[in-house]
Parts: structure tokens; C-alpha cells; sequence
């Protein structure tokens, strides 16, 4: 047996492999728990007796191997899709491994959104999030969450009371029944935005609701129960926790405001102090709501006033380039006072796309750099390698912060969009209000919830609706109040 090519230093760590023939190519990528001991498996004496053909035969065919090792198994399992997808190893589709993770699927477009898992990301409308490499934990956080805001989980786009005749969720109480009018659109609508936020990793206050649940089952001495909100507690944290991006003052550490920009000047070789940066991220949570945020930052604090967002408009699908390309254009073309230093959410293709918008719209030169998620690589125009600091690197830790703060502008811009377009669609089913009085509603009402909370003499008050009018927006909107 090949003994010689697991006999080494292969370390008992987490990571990838990759199997090569004796013409270089590649022809298996795994991953492992344990790199040393998962990879000696395949050289055992007894594989060349009790494996299965197609497993001999990549045996057989290895010549040499390569490996890289990770930090986690979640981090070799998502750099092993990754591989996969790119070089497409003969043996990995011999042996049937699909590697395509679980996303999370919110199908917008239904009158009653529901969550599914999917493998697949179509431009159907629907919201995805992931992938996520742990479908056992991800299947069973779906189905708690969807319980526990009584959503919906019947596979018809439409229900209507006939499915309800033989839905089990309802008879099990897991479901709001939209079908038969036991929730309204607008109360529907909430619970859909509420887990939203969950899922965006910017709302995880569920955590605190559902550790109180978990207390009061322990204390009730029913640990059975306590068990399951505390695993569900424990998969929201691992899945969705590490998408939280929020921006606090404190999290800058630096005395003073000088220091940061002192070293971000350094760090950058800038001819002057970057006083004001500015920061632009795209918000593409879907196909069809994709908005650009732009934030302003003077002497290394949030200047809001001078923040600015945009809906995207000339690009269709998922494009984050050309997104990039149009905010930016948006943003500077005939502008007379340009910031000290532009920072862009992203990698080289972004960075050169906002360059090009500058170049276009004939705006007078200006630093520009690109900071890439990953590994937080700062990318300068003209260096083929990009610049990394050490984390405590207070020039580092400032233009994270700036980025944090316009990815969350954006992704709060973005969710208002959402909401709102649910909002309307719900107005847009009552008999006699057109699309002014739509407006006019949703110009003074924050919510369709707040709408149905209100009077019909506060609405008439507000708006200038009739009270008549009024009357029939509130018994259409039952079971809020």
C-alpha cells in the first residue's frame, strides 16, 4: 500500500485534502476532522478487500496528495464545497458527494412568506441566506423558528381553507392558519420581519426570550423541554451570530481621535490626514431590493448628516460590481467636495469598479481602497499584493468600523424597503383604497400594525381619509389590536 503518503506529519487538526494522479490532476477533494487520521483510512490494508469498486479504484489512481489545514470543521467543510465547485474532481461526482450546503430560503413573493431549505439559489424573488455547513442543526433551528412564529409550513403557494382540511401543523398547533383568517396579513407581515432580523444576524434578541423559556422549564423540572430551546439557542448563536456587524464608538481604540488617523495615513501613504472617509456597501438580500449605503465619517466619527442611500436601478440580478459601479457614480458625479478617502466594502473587483465610476464621471482623483471581509485585507490601487495589519492595528480597527457602519445602514435601508413592499401589497387588497391613499396611509403610519392600532378618528385626523373610509381600512385588518 501507498503507506508513504500518510506515514509523514500530516497533523491531527482540521482541514482538506486533495488527491492528484500521476499526471498532477486532481481527482478528490475531502475534508476531515482529523487530517492524519482520516486520510490513513484510505491506505489500510483492508480497502483493497472490503471496498466498494469505485473506492479502489481512486485508491488505485492516487499518486500524490496535497493538504491544507483549517481552523474548524466548519471552515473545511465550506473550503471543500469551494474546491469542488471549481475543479469538479472526477471521483467526487463518481462517489456521489454532494456538496452543496443547506441555504435558507424565505419565499417573498408567497402572500404568506414561509421558510424552506434549499440547495439552490434561483432568481425566484425568494430571500436566501447561507449556505450553512450544518444541515442537522439548520433543519432544526428552521422548523423551531418557523414554529415559534407560527409561520406557515405547507408547500402551497396560495393556502385556502381546503388545505387546511388536512394540515397537521394547525391541528398541532404550530401554525397562525392564515388560510382560514386566523392572523391577518399585517400580524403575519411582523412575524415575518421579526425573523428577518434574526436571520440578517442584526436582531438577536430571541436569545434572550428563549433562555427565559429554557429557565422556566428547568425550574419546572421539565429538563426534556429545557433541552430543546437550549440546543436551539446554541445552533441560532453558531449559525447566525457570526453575521452581527455593529458599530459602536468604544469598539474604535484609539485616545483621542488622532492616533487612528495618524497611523491610517501611515499605513496607507496618503500625501494628507484622511479626516473624512467615506464608505460605501451594497445591500443585495434578494434579487429584486438591492440598495447601496453610503457613510461619512469626519475626524473619526460618525458625520450622519452628510450619509446618503440609494435603491440600485440600472442592474437586474445579482451583481455586485456593477452595484458598486452605480452607487458610486451616483454619489460623486458633480460633486464639488470629495472626502479625504474613499472606502469600499470589498475585494479588487470592487475596488476597480468604483475606480472606473470616478473615471467616468470625470471626478477629480481621490484615495480609494478596498477592504475585503475574509481576512479585513485593505486592497490599494497599483499593489498586487493587498496590505494586512495585525488585528489591534488601530488604522485597521477604524476602517472596520466605518465598513461595519455602512454595511448596517445598508442592510437597515434594505429591510424598510422589504417592509414596506409587504405593507402595500396588504393595503392593496382593500376595496376602495388606490394608490394615493395607500401613500397617504403609509406617509404617517410607520406600520400596517400601527395602522390597525390607531382610530378611525386618528387616521381621519393624520391623513384626511373619511371616517367611513377609515372604518372599513380597520375591519379590514382584524386580530391586531
Amino acid at each position: 500500500m501507498k503507506s508513504n503518503f500518510y506515514s509523514g506529519n500530516l497533523p491531527a487538526k482540521p482541514g482538506i485534502y486533495i488527491f492528484r494522479d500521476k499526471f498532477g490532476k486532481i481527482i478528490y477533494i475531502g475534508k476531515a476532522v482529523n487530517l492524519r487520521r482520516r486520510v490513513s483510512q484510505y491506505f489500510q490494508p483492508s480497502r483493497d478487500r472490503l471496498a466498494d469498486p469505485k473506492l479502489r479504484s481512486l485508491i488505485n489512481s492516487i499518486d500524490s496528495f496535497d493538504f491544507m489545514v483549517v481552523k474548524t470543521e466548519s471552515e473545511a467543510l465550506l473550503l471543500e464545497s469551494k474546491l469542488i465547485k471549481e475543479y469538479s474532481p472526477y471521483y467526487n461526482t463518481l462517489l456521489r458527494d454532494d456538496k452543496r450546503f443547506f441555504m435558507i430560503k424565505f419565499s417573498m413573493n408567497d402572500t404568506f412568506p414561509r421558510l424552506t431549505l434549499a440547495r439552490i439559489k434561483k432568481n425566484d424573488g425568494a430571500v436566501y441566506f447561507g449556505p450553512f455547513p450544518h444541515g442537522n442543526a439548520l433543519k432544526q433551528t428552521i422548523e423551531f423558528l418557523s414554529s415559534y412564529f407560527k409561520l406557515r409550513l405547507c408547500h402551497t403557494k396560495e393556502p385556502a381553507e381546503k388545505e387546511r382540511k388536512y394540515c397537521l401543523e394547525a391541528k398541532v398547533k404550530k401554525c397562525s392558519e392564515p388560510c382560514i383568517g386566523k392572523i391577518s396579513k399585517g400580524k403575519y407581515a411582523s412575524a415575518v420581519s421579526k425573523l428577518l432580523s434574526i436571520l440578517e444576524g442584526e436582531d438577536i434578541s430571541i436569545i434572550t426570550e428563549l433562555e427565559c423559556e429554557m429557565n422556566s422549564y428547568a425550574n419546572a423540572l421539565n429538563f426534556e423541554k429545557a433541552g430543546i430551546f437550549r440546543d436551539v439557542i446554541d445552533n441560532i448563536k453558531s449559525l447566525f451570530r457570526s453575521k452581527i456587524r455593529k458599530f459602536k464608538h468604544t469598539s474604535i481604540p484609539y485616545s483621542g481621535n488622532s492616533e487612528s488617523i495618524v497611523e491610517l495615513r501611515k499605513q496607507l501613504g496618503l500625501k494628507t490626514k484622511p479626516e473624512v472617509i467615506e464608505a460605501v456597501d451594497i445591500s443585495n438580500l434578494s434579487d429584486n431590493i438591492a440598495v447601496a449605503s453610503i457613510v461619512s465619517f469626519k475626524n473619526a466619527l460618525p458625520d450622519k448628516k452628510n450619509y446618503r442611500r440609494y435603491r440600485i436601478k440600472t442592474v437586474s440580478g445579482i451583481n455586485d460590481f456593477a452595484m458598486m459601479k452605480e452607487a458610486v457614480a451616483r454619489r460623486y458625479k458633480k460633486e464639488s467636495t470629495l472626502p479625504d478617502l474613499l472606502l469600499v466594502d470589498g475585494g479588487k473587483g470592487q475596488l476597480s469598479c468604483a475606480i472606473q465610476a470616478l473615471v467616468e464621471t470625470e471626478t477629480k482623483p481621490f484615495p480609494v481602497v478596498g477592504l475585503a471581509k475574509k481576512n479585513e485585507e485593505i486592497f490599494i490601487p497599483g499593489n498586487k499584493k493587498p496590505l494586512v495589519l495585525e488585528k489591534t492595528n488601530p488604522a485597521l480597527k477604524l476602517i472596520m468600523a466605518i465598513r461595519d457602519e455602512a454595511h448596517r445602514f445598508a442592510i437597515d435601508y434594505n429591510r424598510k424597503i422589504r417592509l414596506k413592499r409587504i405593507n402595500e401589497s396588504i393595503l392593496d387588497d382593500i376595496p376602495g383604497i388606490g394608490k394615493t391613499r395607500k401613500l397617504q396611509l403609509l406617509k404617517v403610519f410607520p406600520s400596517i400594525y400601527a395602522i390597525a392600532n390607531s382610530s378611525p378618528e386618528e387616521i381621519h385626523t393624520k391623513t384626511g381619509i373619511g371616517i367611513k373610509t377609515a372604518e372599513k381600512i380597520l375591519n379590514f385588518l382584524p386580530g391586531e389590536k
